[in-house]
């Protein structure tokens, strides 16, 4: 995604309220009518959140023509001149979502987009944000030969509260579509990307790389210690070869992964037998080749920290080769105990 070069075509913007509070929906019947300079400013405050890989698909179980977002955003897509009136029902179908009271007002945008980058295509996109968070600034001039402070109540443009792009292309496959949403995270309040966009993962590099990666994990910490007595050491071994397998390959194949990380026969069929249970329990196909996502990798490693827990009084972070951690029973007292081999302390 490159977006450097883009340009604001036209902006429609609307205030939309929590309908379940009785809060209005304000509706302008014309296009926002601003300068140059403001449209600059609102091209980074729209923007510059945008700086993921990972996107989406917008979709319907009934087919993604009867997605509402899908259906306006298509027909802006076919005739521009339409933005102004399916805005209109855009801040309609937003607000019929806004029917949970934590959900705050906020001032509703659609842009249109001209020169955006993506894949290397040079295509238009809309976008869709709304800015719910305000705050109380100060406002300061001259009068005469005294300065006057005066508040005022605004949203600042160093941060976007909720956004998405619709890029123009892969129509079929509800286009594709890169999304914020910086508040209300909480489960009850995801109306934003699950009612309002009602939109899924896109199947890409990124979306196998992130679920390759989490089933690899859970194999390792959940299915695998049921099955074989494996230790700490040896889970954090096999975590390690995993991210590092991804780290040194620009494509992943699955005879080389089994290979090289697991390694063992033994090992390698209950690996196959958990991959079966893991696509039919997240009904997803895991494909046996794809390219690697640096950036997926990168976001999944955060969670692969080999870490071997002992009691409250100490973690060990294994890194690299188990053979230099050996794990016994004290004969006197009973108890477990790891001894660490090193040639050097840092």
């Amino acid at each position: 995604m490159h977006l450097a070069d883009t340009t604001i075509e036209n902006i429609a913007v609307h205030a939309v309220g929590n309908k379940q509070l009785d809060e209005p929906l304000t509706l302008s019947h014309e296009l926002l009518n601003v300068s140059d300079e403001v449209k600059n400013m609102l091209k980074t405050y729209f923007l510059y959140p945008f700086k993921t890989d990972e996107y989406f698909q917008l979709f319907d179980e009934e087919g993604v023509e009867t997605n509402d977002v899908y259906k306006c955003a298509s027909a802006i897509f076919d005739n521009p001149d339409e933005m102004l009136e399916q805005s209109l029902y855009l801040a309609q179908h937003l607000y019929n979502q806004c029917n949970h009271p934590k959900i705050k007002d906020g001032e509703f945008y659609v842009v249109y987009f001209k020169n955006c980058v993506l894949d290397d295509e040079q295509v238009d996109a809309i976008g869709l944000f709304k800015a719910e968070t305000k705050d109380t600034f100060l406002k300061i001039h001259q009068e005469n030969d005294k300065f006057v402070v005066e508040s005022d109540f605004g949203f600042g443009l160093n941060k976007l509260d909720k956004g998405c792009l619709i890029f123009n292309t892969e129509k079929e496959r509800g286009y594709v579509v890169a999304v914020v949403d910086n508040t209300n995270k909480n489960a009850e309040a995801q109306y934003w990307m699950d009612n309002f966009l009602h939109i899924r993962q896109r199947k890409d590099e990124f979306y196998n790389t992130q679920n390759v990666l989490t089933m690899c994990k859970e194999f390792v910490t959940d299915y695998l210690p049921e099955q074989f007595e494996v230790s700490k050491a040896d889970q954090a071994e096999i975590l390690n070869k995993s991210v590092n397998f991804f780290k040194e390959n620009e494509t992943f194949e699955m005879d080389d992964f089994k290979q090289e990380v697991i390694g063992n026969q033994d090992l390698i069929e209950s690996f196959d037998t958990y991959k079966e249970e893991y696509q039919q329990a997240n009904d997803m196909v895991v494909p046996e080749s794809f390219g690697i996502s640096d950036s997926a990798l990168k976001k999944q490693s955060r969670n692969f920290k080999s870490v071997i827990k002992l009691d409250k009084n100490f973690h060990v972070y294994v890194h690299g080769d188990t053979k230099m951690i050996r794990k016994g029973v004290d004969p006197d007292t009973g108890m477990n105990y790891y001894q660490l081999f090193f040639e050097e302390e840092y």
